[in-house]
């Protein structure tokens, strides 16, 4: 059984910066792309970042671009995303999510198996 679980959310005040992990179990993390996504209160899910297998090719959403950076340790089997000069609309549920692919992609549709999400909140 696969499992996906975050850490490393909180409340975070605004310019500040967080590291979200993701580790995981039942399956081998390097074999596939990860990804991030959020979700805030009434907004559709929105993708964040994803990870190829190897570590080597990256993508990041339009909101977080030159603010967050995806990396992975295939050793620990865990994912992370570093996030800094956070906003308040940064705030939302982050989930982390492993593909069907070895290719980074920003579709939810490949993503097969999701995290319980974890809380970031950004006030001013």
């Amino acid at each position: 059984q696969v499992q996906l679980v975050e850490a490393g959310g909180g409340l975070v005040q605004a310019g500040g910066s967080l590291r979200l992990s993701c580790a995981a179990s039942g399956r081998v993390l390097s074999n596939y792309a990860m990804g991030w996504f959020r979700q805030a209160p009434g907004k559709e899910r929105e993708f964040v970042g994803s990870i190829s297998g190897s570590g080597t090719t990256v993508y990041y959403g339009s909101a977080v671009k030159g603010r967050s950076t995806i990396s992975r340790d295939n050793a620990k089997n865990t994912l992370f995303l570093q996030m800094n000069s956070l906003k308040p609309e940064d705030t939302a549920v982050y989930y982390c999510a492993s593909a069907v692919t070895l290719a980074a992609t920003a579709e939810p549709r490949d993503y097969a198996y999701w995290g319980q999400g974890t809380q970031v909140t950004v006030y001013s």
